[in-house]
This record gives C-alpha cells, sequence and structure tokens, in this order.
C-alpha cells in the first residue's frame, strides 16, 4: 500500500527497533537476526522470559514482561532500554497499589500488555483470581503501579486494550476461556466508561475451519495493541493449530472497523509467522509464536513486534504496515 495514502495513527519513532529485509525474502514480516532478542536467563533466577509487552517511554523504551521463575511462579517485572533491543529488567518482582484488599492479594499474573491512553500507561494481564481473569492497573513512571478492578469474572486471557476511546468508552478485546489450555476460544470486544465496569460484549471472531486455515482452527486470541490505520484496526492475533504432536501456536493479521471493531473487514488465511526456528521450536512449551507487543513508526510506517518463542525467550519480527495491511486485504477469508 501506497505510505502517502494510508494514514497511520502511531508515533513518529525514528528510534524504532529496526532490521532491513534480508535478500531474496519476500514475507510482509521478517526475524530479527540476532533473536531471541531477550533470552531466558537474564534475570538471575529466571527460568524464562516471554510474552512481554513494550512501549515507547521518554527517549526510550519500556515494558511490562512476563518472568517465570526457577521456582515455575509466574510474575511481572518492569525494564527499560535505551533502543529496544537491549534491556535492564528489575530483577525485583512488580507490586501493584491501591487495589481493594479483596483482589489485590498476588497469585499470579502473565502475558501482560501495555498501552497509552489518557495520559497514562495502562496494563492488562492474565491475573489469578479463582481462576485467569483480566488485571488492570496504570503507571505513569513505571515504577508505582496502581491496580484497579479485575476487568472480568473468571475464566478470561488475552484482554488487550485499544489505544483511544471508541465511542465515547473504553475499548478492550479478551478470550473468554476455561481453567485450563481450553480447546475452544473466540475474541470478543467490550467496552467502559471507566475502566471499571465492562459491558456492551460483542463477539470479535472465531476460531477458522480447518479446512479452510488450519493454523488458526482450535482457538484464537488478540495479540498486541491495535494500530490504528485508515483501514481499520491493524490486529495481529495468535491462533492455535491442535496437530498430532500437540499444539501450534502462529500469529496472523486482521482488519476491525474502526468505529465498530467487533466487526471484522478482513482476515488473513495464511500464517504471518509460525514456529519454525530452534528457538521457537524448542522450550519449556514447544512449537509458540506468540506476539504480545507492536512498536510502530507513523513516519516510515515500520513495525516492531515482540513474540514470546516456545514460552522461554523472546523474539523480534519486522515489517512494513502498508504491506501487511496489503497482505491481509488480499489473502483474506472473508
Amino acid at each position: 500500500m501506497d505510505m502517502n495514502t494510508l494514514k497511520i495513527v502511531a508515533p513518529v519513532l525514528p528510534n524504532i527497533p529496526w532490521e532491513d529485509r534480508p535478500s531474496g525474502c519476500t514475507a510482509p514480516l521478517w526475524r530479527y537476526s540476532k533473536n531471541p532478542v531477550i533470552p531466558r536467563d537474564l534475570l538471575p533466577d529466571s527460568n524464562s522470559i516471554f510474552n512481554s509487552a513494550v512501549v515507547p517511554f521518554k527517549d526510550g523504551f519500556a515494558g511490562v514482561f512476563r518472568c517465570d521463575d526457577t521456582n515455575r511462579r509466574m510474575a511481572l517485572h518492569a525494564g527499560f532500554s535505551k533502543d529496544g533491543i537491549h534491556w535492564d529488567i528489575k530483577p525485583e518482582v512488580l507490586r501493584f497499589t491501591g487495589a481493594d484488599p479483596e483482589v489485590a492479594e498476588w497469585v499470579y499474573g502473565y502475558d501482560p500488555r501495555v498501552t497509552l491512553l489518557d495520559g497514562k500507561y495502562w496494563v492488562s494481564w492474565c491475573n489469578g483470581y479463582h481462576g485467569p481473569t483480566i488485571g488492570l492497573a496504570w503507571t505513569e513512571d513505571f515504577e508505582t503501579f496502581h491496580q484497579v478492578e479485575n476487568a472480568f469474572l473468571p475464566y478470561n486471557r488475552n484482554g488487550v486494550l485499544f489505544p483511544r476511546k471508541i465511542g465515547g468508552r473504553y475499548a478492550m478485546l479478551s478470550r473468554p476461556s476455561d481453567t485450563g489450555h481450553t480447546a475452544f476460544g473466540d475474541i470478543f470486544y467490550s467496552e467502559s466508561p471507566d475502566m471499571e465496569f465492562w459491558g456492551h460484549h460483542r463477539h470479535v471472531m472465531a476460531p477458522a475451519p480447518f479446512e479452510v486455515s488450519a493454523w488458526q482452527c482450535m482457538k484464537i486470541g488478540a495479540g498486541p495493541i491495535p494500530i490504528e490505520t485508515s483501514e481499520g484496526w491493524l490486529l495481529l492475533y495468535h491462533g492455535v493449530l491442535r496437530s498430532c504432536n500437540g499444539y501450534v501456536y502462529s500469529f496472523g493479521s486482521a482488519l476491525l472497523d474502526l468505529e465498530q471493531p467487533w466487526k471484522v473487514l478482513s482476515r488473513s488465511g495464511p500464517y504471518l509467522l509460525s514456529p519454525q526456528t530452534p528457538y521457537e521450536c524448542m522450550g519449556d512449551v514447544p512449537n509458540v509464536a506468540f506476539p504480545c507487543a507492536a512498536l510502530a513508526d507513523s513516519a516510515t510506517g515500520r513495525i516492531a513486534v515482540y513474540y514470546g518463542c516456545a514460552d522461554t525467550v523472546t523474539g523480534l519480527a519486522f515489517g512494513y504496515i502498508g504491506e501487511i495491511v496489503d497482505w491481509t486485504k488480499k489473502h483474506s477469508i472473508l
């Protein structure tokens, strides 16, 4: 797509992590040649660091990272980087403040997302409260995190906020599930007037039929914060294939209507990226590519996607938003 006609609502980000497309590569997304960008043992007691969230912050970047320790406890840690490649992740587990005591007790937390919204950095994550649900908190400095009410009842995962209000209300995607690694899962849309009470739930999309797009035939879930473009919200999302050798997590793309995001305009049949490299195919959970964050530069149309690899390390992939939008429309299964 011509970058002169595609409008991307995102900051100008001249320091976005970047590596040019490899010679001979025609895919709309390509891997960083020095992946994994974050190893499993960056912290003294980390077993794995993956499925994490990154945003522009001051003159560099900040993030909230899933760091499972060597007890295999799931926890969140804050981190900072000048270039989005080399990360200083705090060894201290992130603790929240201000929550009602009924929901403040920490059980576990994983798979965070972060977006800048109304001048605050909002964090959503899978929060343990009698089962997995969606926790919410905000920060201004990635030092102090103010927890609010859980968005939904258990069981729910993959809570992903939109970066602006839609129809005057806050908006979120999520994936209702149950207590285990369920063999089902659709994406839903919800909205709130105040980040506390969520309703007006709308179905967005279901897994695809096996014979149409097998990589996403068992369950799907929203990935990074959607990117607003003149062609719709660009959503990267993961899909799961139940193979004869277990689950395989890949990710693709969709375009959602700007003002009614539960209406899907296009949805990719092929995957954008699937587990194919050793660090994606071998680890604590083999054969997983799971996107949780994306940086976008409106000036160049570049995108840098952070994704979990085999539930062990963090990978980085690059592309152009315009190319992904075109590719999504060209290869849509709708």
